[in-house]
Order: C-alpha cells, then sequence, then structure tokens
C-alpha cells in the first residue's frame, strides 16, 4: 500500500512470471522505479539510468551472484554436484577485475569478429537448411513449431561450428544447457533440481573431454584458438578455460535461439515492419537493433551491492540483491520516445541494454547480431505471408532473467 492507502504497482509481483510484463514494468518505471521484493530478497530497478549506472558501477556493483541461483539449491541437488565433480566457476559473467580483464582479454582475441566473418558462409547455409525443413513441415496446412524448427536449433548449429562440436551432439548439449538455466534463472523444486544437477555435471564433463580432446587433436575452433594461446604463454588456466567454453556454450546459442523466437513474434504482430523489411532488406540492420530493444531474449541482470549506495534516490543497503530489470529499461520512454512501440527506424535503437554494459558487455554480441540478420533477411524473403497461427500467443518458460517462448506456431500461404 501506498501513503494514501492505494495499492502499489509491486503489490502480488511475480518475477517469474514473464508472460505478459510490459505493462507491469511501466508501471514500475513511472511509480516504483526502485523497491525491495520480500519474496525473493532482490531490489528491483526497472528505469534506464539507474540500470546503466549500476553496470558502469561494477567496484560497489559486483557480478559475483549474476550465476547464482535464485532459488537456493537444496542438499540432495548440492551432493549430486559435489559426488560429479562439478566444479564449474563462471567464465566472464560473474567474475570481477582483475580476473574478469585477464580472461576477458584472452577470450575476446579468439571469440571475436574474424572468426565471426571465418563462418558466415557457414551461417548463411545452416539458416537455409533450417527452413527448408522449416518449408516442408508446412506442407501439411498445419501451423508449425517455428521455435523448434528454426530458432532452437539454428543458434546451436552455429555456434557449435565455432566450438568444432559435432551436429550429432547439438541435442544433448542444448538440453544441457536449458537445465542450466533452469537451476540458475528458474525456481525448480528441490526434486527437479536433482536431474538438473545430474544435467549439469554431464554438460561440465563433456566440456573437459572436449579439452582433452582439442590437446591431444588441435582444429581451427576456439577451444583449440585457448589452449594455442595458453601454451603459447597467456595467462590462463585448464579450469578458466574450462568455465569460458562452459558459459558460452550456453549464452552462445540459448540467448540467441530465444531472441529469434521472440522476434519472430514481434515482427508477426508489426506487419506494416515487415513488408517494410521485404521491401527493403537494407533496414535489417537497424530492424535488428530494435527488435533487441523491443523484444529481448535477456530480460533481466543480477549485481549485489559491495557497500551502500544511492541510486534514483533510494539508498540501496551494503549487501543489497539487485534485480536490473533491462526489459524495462529497453522501453523507458525517457529514453526511447514511445518506448512501447516497434520502431525499426529508431535512431537510438543500439543504446538498448540487452548485451548489458560496461565490462560485462557480451562476448558474443556481433555473432547474435550476424545470425538474426541472415535468419531476417532469408525469412521475409522466402515466407513473405508468414504470420503466426489463428489465436497462438506465446506461453513463456518461469525465469526471473530469461524470456524464452515454449513455441511459435506459425502458418502461411500456399503451404502445401
Amino acid at each position: 500500500m501506498n501513503a494514501m492507502g492505494g495499492s502499489l504497482p509491486s503489490d502480488g509481483y511475480d518475477p517469474f512470471d514473464l508472460n505478459t510484463p510490459h505493462s507491469r514494468w511501466k508501471a514500475f518505471r513511472e511509480d516504483e522505479p526502485i523497491f525491495f521484493h520480500e519474496p525473493t530478497g532482490y531490489w528491483i530497478v526497472s528505469r534506464y539510468d539507474d540500470i546503466k549506472a549500476i553496470f558502469d558501477d561494477w567496484q560497489t556493483f559486483s557480478s559475483e551472484n549474476a550465476q547464482k541461483p535464485v532459488r537456493p539449491m537444496g542438499p540432495a541437488a548440492r551432493k549430486v554436484l559435489t559426488d560429479g565433480g562439478f566444479t564449474a566457476y563462471s567464465g566472464l559473467t560473474a567474475r570481477v577485475p582483475p580476473d574478469h580483464t585477464r580472461i576477458r582479454k584472452v577470450a575476446q582475441s579468439c571469440f571475436g569478429p574474424r572468426r565471426f566473418k571465418s563462418i558466415e558462409p557457414q551461417i548463411e547455409t545452416i539458416v537455409a537448411r533450417h527452413l527448408d525443413m522449416l518449408e516442408a513441415a508446412g506442407r501439411s496446412g498445419q501451423p508449425v513449431n517455428f521455435w523448434e524448427i528454426v530458432a532452437y536449433p539454428v543458434p546451436a548449429h552455429v555456434l557449435f561450428t565455432l566450438m568444432g562440436i559435432p551436429d550429432a551432439d547439438v541435442p544433448r548439449i542444448k538440453q544441457y544447457g536449458a537445465s542450466r538455466g533452469k537451476m540458475t534463472w528458474g525456481d525448480p523444486s528441490d526434486e527437479d533440481q536433482i536431474a538438473i544437477a545430474h544435467d549439469m555435471v554431464a554438460y561440465w564433463k563433456y566440456i573437459h573431454d572436449l579439452l582433452d580432446l582439442r590437446r591431444a587433436n588441435p582444429g581451427d575452433d576456439f577451444p583449440s584458438d585457448l589452449l594455442r594461446l595458453q601454451a603459447e604463454g597467456a595467462e590462463i588456466t585448464d579450469e578458466e578455460i574450462a568455465g569460458v567454453l562452459y558459459s558460452t556454450l550456453f549464452a552462445g546459442h540459448e540467448t540467441t535461439s530465444t531472441f529469434m523466437g521472440n522476434y519472430v513474434v514481434a515482427m508477426m504482430d508489426n506487419r506494416n515492419a515487415w513488408d517494410e523489411i521485404r521491401a527493403n532488406p537494407a533496414l535489417i540492420a537497424n530492424a535488428v537493433e530494435e527488435m533487441l530493444r523491443y523484444m529481448p531474449s535477456v530480460v533481466g541482470w543480477r549485481r549485489k551491492a559491495r557497500h551502500a549506495k544511492t541510486v534514483g534516490g533510494v539508498d540501496l543497503p551494503a549487501g543489497a540483491e539487485i534485480l536490473m530489470i533491462t526489459g524495462s529499461a529497453n522501453r523507458d520512454e525517457s529514453h526511447f520516445p514511445d518506448g512501447e512501440t516497434l520502431n525499426i527506424h529508431r535512431d537510438n535503437a543500439r543504446s538498448h541494454l540487452s548485451f548489458g554494459y560496461g565490462i560485462h558487455y557480451c562476448l558474443g554480441f556481433q555473432l547474435a547480431k550476424m545470425e538474426a540478420q541472415a535468419l531476417l533477411r532469408q525469412l521475409s524473403q522466402r515466407f513473405p505471408t508468414l504470420r503466426l497461427a489463428p489465436g497462438f500467443r506465446p506461453d513463456y518458460h518461469r525465469n526471473i532473467g530469461f524470456r524464452v517462448p515454449k513455441s511459435v506456431l506459425v502458418e502461411w500461404d500456399n503451404a502445401q
């Protein structure tokens, strides 16, 4: 209740429910931009300037809790991890300088524009192959699950090309990544956590086996590059390399899969934008930036206050656990006029916070954009009448940080 006896936007708020969050987030920005959410123990921050300031002040607002399970892990799941030798630590996201600076310098030298550019033809081929599958599935005349056939597998096949991982391993790595996401950002029960923990152990073992294989048989891929630099004197340990790969194998495809699913929904809900892109593919680059702003995959990031600090006029205590709702910041009207509207001509679309900000800015942002642009270009030309299936609205997994659709059902004219 507020001082006048009325209800507050935060009353009854469930941060795990991401089905229709935008009106609630807008109310937060207007009336309750920073507040303490007692059920989770997090301070919720929703405005652009406040979130950007927290990102920028890494000395005060540590990323040490970025990979911490939102729901504490039960003893049975912990035992599975311990018995399985699971020692994974964040590759970069939850690290702080000087370790973060040191490790990122090594990783960035291998995971950047040169390597991404080298696989651009393969990206186009992977997209085309999965659109062939979409077209074949549509011949039944029934709605087709774009998420399952295209959005979910394409980024994995692209990333695993960079990693030197065989296509046959894609399904299980996707399963491991989904399990990791549930443990870290979801709210699984103690019983559910046990099965998830077994997947995380298997995931960690897969990473170490991959490193052993690449050390014995180097290839033209990211793990081999990291090991080569290590052998040449780069200051990075085996466990740190494993941590980088563990994080990259998740973030490098799960976030892009989710974004592809979300932006198709956004495009189908904004037919004028879709038609403009079809008529003028030169608009695609900025359209992708705008859709990253408007319908991102990552909608929440976490930080922990090392000492008390005032942000946006609110005193945050030392030790405060903070949830920054970047999905809200991306629609903040003070920075993005008419922010609740998709506008592919928006001049400042690139200033969204979907890749974070500051020292932890997403390492693979260029790859994600490259994939999204390739898919949008091919999809808009091959399926001009693409639309959501009648009556379909996406249902989203319960999650505090990733807005992941369970399915995206589409149809188009002339499917035989």
